[in-house]
C-alpha cells in the first residue's frame, strides 16, 4: 500500500495557519473595499483559447490542461502523435494561472453591464505547471486590485496607497522599489 501524499508543489494547511491566512485575507479585502474596490470571482478554469497566448510560448507552458470528458484517446494513433496538434482534441479548458486574464475575459463579456472605471479585487487561488521550487508552489494564492477603464494618474496612486496600507495594517515592513 502507498503512503498518503499530495501532488508536489501543493501543501496542505493546518486549522492554525488557516486561522492566520483568514486573518491577514480578512484584512487585505477590508483595506481593498475601503478604497472603493468591489469583489469579483471568477471560475478556476478558462477555455484554453483565452489563456493561451497571453505570454507567449513560456506562458502556454505554465497551463494546467484540464482533459475533456469522453474518450477522446480512442481513435488516435499513439506511434504518430503530435502533441500540439493532439491537446486541442482532448483538452478544451485549462486552470488559470493568474488572475489578470480572467479578469479582461470578464470585462470583454460584460463591458455593457460594468461602470468604468471598473474598480475589482480578487483573492482566489492560481495554478501554474512549472517546476516547484523553494518559495514557488504549484498552487498559490493571489491577492489583486486592478482599475479598468481609466487612465487617471490617481488610480495609481490608490493602488501604491492600497499597499502601503495593508502593508502598515499588518505590520509589515512596507519596501516600494
Amino acid at each position: 500500500m502507498s503512503k498518503a501524499s499530495i501532488p508536489q508543489g501543493t501543501r496542505d494547511f493546518s486549522p492554525e495557519v488557516m486561522a492566520k491566512r483568514k486573518f491577514i485575507l480578512g484584512h487585505i479585502e477590508r483595506i481593498y473595499q475601503s478604497f472603493g474596490f468591489m469583489a469579483l470571482e471568477t471560475p478556476a478554469m478558462e477555455n484554453l483559447s483565452t489563456l493561451t497566448g497571453k505570454y507567449g510560448n513560456e506562458g502556454d507552458q505554465l497551463i494546467f490542461k484540464i482533459l475533456n470528458n469522453g474518450d477522446y484517446l480512442k481513435d488516435i494513433d499513439v506511434l504518430n502523435i503530435d502533441a500540439k496538434s493532439l491537446t486541442p482534441k482532448i483538452a478544451e479548458k485549462g486552470l488559470r494561472y493568474d488572475l489578470t486574464v480572467p479578469l479582461a475575459r470578464f470585462v470583454a463579456m460584460n463591458r455593457h453591464a460594468i461602470q468604468l472605471p471598473f474598480k475589482r479585487y480578487q483573492i482566489q487561488p492560481g495554478w501554474r505547471a512549472d517546476r516547484p521550487q523553494k518559495g514557488r508552489y504549484r498552487e498559490f494564492y493571489q491577492c489583486d486590485a486592478d482599475i479598468v477603464g481609466s487612465e487617471s494618474l490617481i488610480n495609481e496612486v490608490d493602488l501604491v496607497a492600497i499597499y502601503v496600507t495593508a502593508f502598515k495594517a499588518l505590520q509589515l515592513p512596507v519596501t516600494i522599489k
